[in-house]
């Protein structure tokens, strides 16, 4: 139940602010919808990924602190992988964690739907010129990223400083990702507005399979430091 809730309050400010942040940009918007069609590149709205990577990472860095003690601040079924590859979370518990996260990314969209006018315009979608192959190792690569930086600062006991530190580094991760894939990193926060609206792209996968190869390249990396003992 906490991670419902957690995921649904994470998701709900994320497409908030998402959706704040586009509206003033439909034409760039417009363009990253139809990725796909061979469109002439967009130029990137600085401002507007400033506001939406500021709007995931403080969203994840608040919920975390509230939620933490509670069922643990996952929101994100790539690292309830990672927890279960190290043998942190049961194969069973992920599964149960995940179907939560999936839930209350529904939940967040369905909720921004309802409360905001104009069309929810936070589905993640590949930028024109960014390949399927391409946006798949962004994905990875920038997950890796986050998840690295939140078992660093979990394993540092970094304390009331480690909701903070994980934060930045999804803002980091968004400021990077954002305009390439929309930024997810999060499979379920890809799903989520995705069956809210009912319009999925044929390669939603990526959104799923880059996330899960982040995790398994972020659980193999901390094994690495690990064994030869470096921290």
């Amino acid at each position: 139940l906490g991670e419902f809730v957690g995921t649904t309050l994470f998701c709900f400010f994320a497409f908030a602010g998402t959706t704040v942040a586009s509206l003033p940009a439909t034409s760039v918007t417009d363009s990253g919808a139809t990725a796909t069609q061979g469109a002439v590149q967009p130029s990137p709205n600085t401002s507007s990924l400033l506001y939406v990577a500021l709007s995931f990472g403080f969203s994840l860095a608040v919920n975390i602190q509230i939620f933490a003690g509670v069922s643990g601040g996952v929101f994100n079924p790539a690292i309830s992988l990672g927890l279960a590859l190290i043998g942190a979370h049961t194969p069973v518990r992920a599964i149960i964690l995940t179907i939560a996260q999936v839930l209350g990314s529904i939940a967040g969209a369905g909720i921004t739907s309802g409360l905001l006018p104009g069309p929810l315009n936070v589905r993640t979608t590949l930028v024109a010129g960014t390949s399927v192959v391409r946006g798949l190792f962004i994905e990875m690569f920038l997950t890796w990223l986050v998840l690295t930086v939140e078992k660093s600062a979990i394993g540092a006991e970094a304390g009331s400083t480690a909701p903070v530190c994980i934060g930045l580094a999804l803002f980091l991760g968004e400021l990077v990702g954002v305009f390439y894939t929309g930024g997810s990193l999060n499979p379920a926060r890809s799903i989520g507005p995705d069956i809210v609206i009912g319009t999925f792209d044929f390669y939603h996968w990526i959104y799923w399979l880059g996330p899960a190869m982040g995790a398994c390249l972020a659980v193999a990396f901390w094994k690495l430091i690990r064994y030869v003992h470096f921290e």
